[in-house]
């Protein structure tokens, strides 16, 4: 059964040596010195690694089960949700005034990676909530927040979103969910809704489904979506549960992973629901939930290939087979360990320098977002919009790859289920599909973010690289050629990119939309290299004011330099196939395939 260990460590560093939390003028952030920190990552790593961990080869073993309407989740899942609930893990960033701790986004995001590194299936039942009241508590009369939200902050009740239907899935203007209008201010919702995860379960009282649906009457498309509250048990006036609404699950699918998640059909039946926000305002409000949950998705994937990493790196440590070619290492044993192999170094440092920049790319993200909500910084809200379909296309397709390469560190172990290693790759695989598959985002991260404000955030985006290598330029030659000019050369890259989509993008659309997926990747590769020139420095500096953990700053630099001498040369490649334009990805009628 596989292991997992919270790196604890590692997201100090990231915290405190590179993004300098307790410095940053952001409300909240000056509580966050390190013991502080230290305090709550070790307590949630302990609850990781001791209770979600053991489970989450019985959730995906056991899957979750459909009795009488009523879904079982896998055994221990109850049990530990009580614990988390009870540690009031689900509402750390959520607000004081709904019984929240008020924890700043980027702690709320440390915490998520390690209990969805854990156990993913298992975390996304408190996930989807945190989504949910978010959604409430930004469009939510104050009536619906008073009524929804505590019990939501501290998970005895959970959430849903549900979005999807048979027949439609990212094109949700086609929708046909009705909601009709009722003389007491409710609506009544029919209709059909598929792959809702967390949809039905037994481990809260209630259940509050966040719905899209049409009024009849309301413009065609999606305009005409609106958004309702619709719960499991209708909450009466005195907030107590009173009747069982017409919502019921008509079966749980069958998956390729997340098998711990009840995902479910949903089938609404004449049920009571509740407008959240404006008539035909629905996306506008769901993309509060939506947003959010594109960031955890980014993080599910590096969080699938945190854990796989760990277990192939402890394989490759303790495997003994061949010799080392440069002499043997273990001459007392049979053969050497498998971690003497070039070739197994080269995929461990790729899952290495991987994770540990895209948790790097998370935690800055999550600043962001606390600047925008906390200090009402425009300008951090505009990056980090643009940024999104970066952090979850990027990192849910490079995590997915990883958990591939830690699957085949152990070889024809990794493809038997005893060792576990498959269900990091079956459950990562999601990550790339859900909430906006990937194709989507690079469409999205193109075809609009980029023009924002008049492009005015990838701009600001372009100035923050340039202005940190100018800033940290000309004092170690070792340090400018193997982090400084490697960023440049990649941040070069990316610009011309984004100058080739302006200068064909306008005359052929395609030229700009079949690079797209590119430009997503190479986004990508930038960001990870600013993060890694960024440890990188602050490993060095660690270092020369006489650090005793040397060996661990050593580390750091070493894996840095191989992301930038490895990876971040990807650049070039995606900004060549950018560059090929569209008529070659076009060529062919569609009968030719």
């Amino acid at each position: 059964m596989p292991s997992y260990t919270a790196p604890t460590k590692d997201m100090q560093f990231v915290l405190h040596n590179v993004l300098n939390v307790v410095r940053q003028p952001i409300p909240g952030y000056e509580d966050l010195e390190a013991d502080f920190t230290s305090a709550i990552l070790e307590e949630a790593g302990k609850l990781a690694t001791g209770v979600l961990a053991p489970l989450n080869t019985v959730g995906d073993t056991e899957g979750c089960t459909l009795e009488n309407g009523v879904v079982r989740t896998p055994t221990g899942f109850k049990a530990a949700f009580d614990q988390v609930r009870e540690g009031g893990w689900p509402g750390l960033d959520m607000p004081e005034e709904y019984g929240g701790q008020n924890m700043p986004c980027v702690i709320g995001t440390a915490v998520g990676e390690m209990f969805s590194s854990s156990n993913m299936a298992f975390t996304m039942y408190q996930g989807l909530t945190h989504g949910a009241a978010s959604a409430i508590l930004a469009h939510g009369s104050q009536a619906q927040k008073e009524t929804y939200l505590p019990n939501m902050v501290s998970c005895e009740w959970t959430g849903t979103m549900n979005l999807t239907e048979p027949h439609c899935g990212t094109d949700l203007g086609l929708m046909r969910t009705k909601a009709e209008p009722q003389a007491d201010g409710s609506y009544t919702l029919t209709g059909q809704k598929i792959f809702i995860s967390a949809g039905e379960h037994d481990m809260s009282s209630n259940i509050i489904h966040l719905v899209l649906a049409k009024i009849p009457g309301g413009p065609e498309g999606i305009k005409g979506v609106s958004l309702f509250i619709v719960p499991k048990f209708i909450v009466k006036d005195d907030g107590s549960l009173g009747e069982r609404n017409a919502v019921a699950v008509g079966k749980i699918e069958e998956k390729m992973g997340i098998h711990g998640n009840s995902t479910c059909v949903m089938n609404y039946d004449g049920a009571t629901g509740y407008l959240l926000g404006e008539e035909h305002k629905g996306m506008r409000a769901m993309f509060t939930m939506m947003n959010e949950a594109r960031l955890g998705v980014g993080m599910q994937g590096m969080s699938q290939a945190a854990a796989a990493y760990q277990n192939a790196l402890e394989y490759a440590k303790d495997r003994l087979q061949g010799r080392d070619v440069t002499g043997e290492k273990n001459p007392d044993g049979p053969a050497d360990p498998l971690i003497v192999h070039p070739d197994i170094r080269r995929s461990l440092m790729d899952q290495k320098s991987f994770v540990e920049g895209a948790r790097a790319f998370m935690l800055w993200g999550a600043t962001m977002i606390d600047a925008a909500h906390r200090s009402h910084d425009k300008d951090a809200d505009g990056l980090v919009s643009l940024l999104t379909p970066v952090i979850k296309g990027f990192l849910t397709d490079q995590g997915y790859d990883m958990t591939i390469k830690a699957q085949q560190v152990y070889g024809g172990h990794g493809y038997i289920e005893e060792w576990g290693m498959s269900q990091f790759t079956r459950d990562a695989r999601i990550a790339m599909i859900y909430e906006g598959a990937n194709g989507v985002q690079a469409l999205d991260l193109v075809g609009r973010k980029l023009a924002q404000d008049g492009g005015k955030h990838v701009m600001a985006f372009f100035d923050l690289v340039k202005t940190y290598i100018k800033d940290n330029a000309g004092q170690d030659a070792e340090y400018d050629r193997a982090f400084l000019e490697p960023l440049k050369a990649a941040s070069k890259d990316l610009q011309a990119a984004g100058m080739y989509f302006m200068q064909n993008g306008m005359k052929n659309p395609n030229n700009a939309l079949s690079g797209s997926y590119d430009f997503m990747h190479m986004f990508g590769h930038v960001c990870l290299a600013l993060m890694w020139a960024k440890m990188g420095k602050a490993a060095q500096d660690a270092l020369a004011a006489g650090a005793s953990d040397t060996a661990f700053y050593e580390t750091k630099l070493a894996t840095g330099r191989y992301y930038m001498a490895r990876q971040l040369p990807a650049t070039a490649l995606h900004l060549s196939r950018i560059q090929s334009g569209a008529d070659t990805v076009m060529a062919l009628d569609a009968a030719n395939f």
